[in-house]
């Protein structure tokens, strides 16, 4: 990696959440979820909307997550995104979402 790249991700400001409510996205374009994340009391809760209906809605609440929080809110349809979730994609399309080791709190930057 080049010293400009290096210096573009040091520019993110990327944290361990916990998605608290995970709801259909009714009227986005391709299936997808509107998530509300707890970044820890520093930071509080941001929302997001999310292509990972991979994932049940149930099970979507309560799981550890990493997201990029410093990227500007973006109006999508009648919700605004507040953050990024971060994930892999498999061979399927299916997004797999990056989890924080367990001794992580929300909140802490992920360097």
């Amino acid at each position: 990696m080049n010293s400009e790249n290096v210096g573009l991700f040091s520019k993110l400001d990327i944290r361990v959440g916990k998605i608290v409510k995970a709801e259909v996205f009714e009227e986005a374009i391709k299936p997808a979820y509107i998530l509300t994340i707890d970044f820890g009391e520093e930071i509080g809760l941001k929302k997001t909307s999310a292509q990972i209906t991979n994932y049940q809605l149930d099970e979507l609440v309560g799981v550890r997550c990493i997201g990029v929080i410093n990227l500007g809110d973006k109006q999508i349809g009648p919700i605004i995104s507040q953050c990024l979730i971060l994930g892999s994609i498999n061979d399927n399309g299916d997004v797999l979402l990056l989890q924080p080791s367990p001794e992580a709190d929300l909140g802490d930057k992920v360097s």
